[in-house]
């Protein structure tokens, strides 16, 4: 690749093996991660967080992708912060594995929509957007790992982005489900909503 190649089926080869060694690279450390996820072989040090306010930055690093997509989000959120005791790392992980998977997957032209609220003790986060595949899946199958619903998907996907974050959400003492209703997908996570003073960082 750095070499200077003037054939230009030869530089077009070099662009396919780029695009695929990347690949593969990411493929290995969602392996790696997936792998200690879900054996609980990951360190967890939890803290107070806003979870709002991390899903409002998620969402601004986002912004640019739903858009080259032709996504809309729709955050609706309470008028005041709610908090929950997570590993920060992990939980951006689990919100990033989300969006990813509707920028990935997501009708172009339709609305992603975003819901937090507190419910029953619980901060609960669901994210709603209509497949441009048919979702020939059940729910629990599409959290298995390498599955992406429609067997002739080409993405980049691996195929491990749920399964991580359902792995991780179960290691930081929360819950994740899927529903799936005709093209209709749902994914909700929830975690036990922190409250009073301040949580130290390895609480």
């Amino acid at each position: 690749k750095k070499t200077e190649v003037l054939d230009p089926r030869a530089a077009e080869y070099i662009a396919v093996l780029d695009r695929k060694s990347q690949r593969l690279k990411k493929l290995t450390e969602d392996l790696v991660e997936a792998s200690k996820a879900s054996t609980g072989n990951l360190s967890v040090i939890r803290e107070k967080l806003g979870f709002t306010q991390l899903l409002d930055q998620a969402l601004g690093e986002y912004q640019e992708k739903f858009g080259k997509s032709g996504l809309t989000p729709v955050l609706t959120t309470p008028d005041h912060e709610l908090c929950v005791e997570a590993d920060g790392r992990h939980l951006w992980r689990i919100i990033d594995n989300l969006l990813g998977n509707c920028v990935k997957y997501a009708m172009p032209g339709t609305r992603v929509y975003l819901d937090v609220k507190a419910w029953d003790g619980n901060v609960v986060l669901s994210v709603k957007n209509v497949s441009k595949d048919p979702l020939n899946v059940p729910a629990e199958q599409l959290m298995e790992r390498f599955v992406r619903g429609d067997v002739s998907r080409t993405t980049e996907g691996s195929g491990l982005g749920l399964s991580i974050a359902r792995s991780l959400t179960e290691l930081q003492g929360g819950a994740f489900r899927l529903d799936i209703d005709g093209d209709l997908f749902k994914a909700v996570v929830s975690f036990p909503e922190a409250a009073g003073p301040e949580l130290p960082a390895n609480a």
